[in-house]
């Protein structure tokens, strides 16, 4: 179940580029600037990592499948779509990171063609036509990229979409060069491309950013962003009207803010959900950010992503700090979405066959 792994050491990793970003801001602006931090608190190892906190997890959720040869980098949650992890190797290590007790690995081709057809056989196919490209920085590999979209033509012609997860952009925008540009032009006529991103604040926009996001658009590739809520970083209601304008300005479609998970290790970058709550009704009902570009607040539970909406909160436990939320997932589903799926723990079925799960809570 979630949480029960062991979690291993995740080093500090900030890219040279990074370096020169935050130690050009730290001199313009000095530390106790709010961009300084903003980069500063995201990428360097902090001692608060190892206090103690009631956040147990090392993993978000469970969501493995197990196919043929138990290959690493596929999960399943949801009916529609499949999660392809090519490789867990990344340009920078975000301190908040999701995958961070994950292995370290970078898939074989066998391993792909795998996968391929995992997401191309009878019983999958009949349900996805989209695949989440993931990791680690898929952009990172391209030429592994660009093998595991030619197999998923050649063996999943039922995936009509395929999402590429990256912030290569931020860490290293040096690295995205042709090579990666190709993958796009190539294959632009058998699949629909988008580029998924993390923006968590707007000193992450460099010019440099913004050009390697300018070419994607240009390609006509469409680009989202899921940001995260960071105490400290983005917590307050200037900063996010901040942030959802400048993305706005590029051309970028939010998509998810979410609430920072509750894993070991994050307890210091952890607002209350009922302050998140806050910032997103102001934040979008207060016409301080163009109409188009009102992101979904969200939270990563044990059984998969709950956005909050009236009635979503069933209760609260305040001993615990645990607020109890209802999904729309039904756990049969789940069972034919992946065979291996457990239940958690925290998780229980209510009388309509319907998912439900207690969500830790942090504090302000």
């Amino acid at each position: 179940m979630a949480g029960e792994k062991q979690q291993r050491e995740f080093i500090e990793k900030i890219s040279p580029f990074l370096r020169e970003k935050i130690e050009e801001i730290k001199i313009k602006k000095g530390e106790n600037s709010e961009d300084y931090q903003a980069l500063y608190l995201q990428y360097a190892i902090s001692g608060k990592e190892k206090e103690q906190s009631t956040e147990k997890n090392v993993r978000h959720w469970e969501a493995d499948v197990d196919i043929e040869s138990h290959i690493h980098g596929i999960e399943r949650l949801y009916s529609k779509s499949v999660v392809i992890e090519p490789t867990m190797v990344c340009a920078a290590h975000c301190r908040y990171c999701l995958r961070a007790n994950y292995d370290i690995f970078t898939l074989k081709e066998d391993e792909l063609i795998n996968i391929a057809k995992f997401c191309g056989s009878d019983n999958t196919k009949r349900q996805v036509n989209e695949v989440l490209i993931t990791g680690g920085d898929p952009l990172i590999v391209p030429k592994r990229l660009n093998y595991l979209v030619e197999v998923l033509i050649e063996y999943a012609p039922n995936i009509k979409i395929i999402r590429i997860a990256t912030r290569l952009p931020h860490h290293d925008p040096s690295r995205i060069d042709n090579n990666v540009f190709e993958i796009f032009k190539k294959h632009k006529d058998k699949v629909d491309f988008e580029l998924a991103t993390q923006i968590n604040h707007p000193a992450e926009l460099f010019p440099e950013t913004i050009e390697i996001f300018d070419k994607f658009r240009k390609m006509g590739v469409p680009i989202y962003s899921q940001n995260i809520l960071l105490k400290g970083i983005n917590d307050n209601i200037k900063t996010l009207v901040c942030l959802y304008n400048k993305i706005r300005e590029i051309g970028i479609e939010p998509h998810y803010l979410f609430h920072c998970v509750p894993m070991r290790g994050m307890h210091h970058f952890r607002t209350t959900v009922e302050k998140g709550l806050r910032l997103a009704r102001e934040l979008t009902n207060s016409g301080k950010i163009s109409g188009r570009i009102k992101p979904m607040y969200a939270l990563m539970t044990d059984i998969g992503k709950i956005t909050l909406y009236e009635g979503t909160i069933l209760e609260k436990n305040k001993e615990r700090n645990e607020i109890f939320v209802q999904s729309a997932y039904k756990y049969e589903d789940r069972l034919k979405n992946n065979t291996n799926w457990k239940l958690p723990k925290t998780a229980e079925i209510d009388e309509n066959g319907y998912l439900r799960t207690w969500y830790l809570d942090g504090e302000d």
